[in-house]
């Protein structure tokens, strides 16, 4: 009988840890996300840099574009474009995204001899 238990407490263990391993993975923080369809802006969400939002409606309202531009911030900022885009299209958009804004500068306060 505890045999049978022991056995049964262990599957129910390894089947959490099992889903816990490919369902529950952690993602990166999102700091923005914008949702286009046919060319227009349908939702955003999250801080978007100005000058990035405005060509980004330029290039999707030219392109007729359908797609979700996501920034995650996980140990660098990442750029996630949907699979639909075409790589051109992705890389045009990448091309525009301001990632140095998003780095982080390392601040000397040692005083300059001289």
């Amino acid at each position: 009988m505890t045999a049978t238990i022991l056995k049964l407490v262990f599957i129910a263990i390894g089947l959490f840890l099992v889903y816990k391993l490919i369902f529950a993975s952690k993602k990166g923080l999102t700091i923005f996300e914008m949702h286009f369809k046919d060319g227009r802006m349908t939702q955003h969400k999250g801080k978007i840099p100005e000058r990035f939002e405005r060509e980004c409606r330029q290039l999707a309202k030219a392109e007729k574009l359908t797609c979700t531009i996501r920034a995650e911030k996980n140990s660098g900022v990442r750029l996630h474009i949907s699979a639909n885009v075409n790589d051109n299209l992705q890389q045009r958009i990448r091309n525009q995204f301001p990632f140095e804004y998003y780095d982080k500068k390392a601040v000397d306060n040692s005083r300059q001899a001289g």
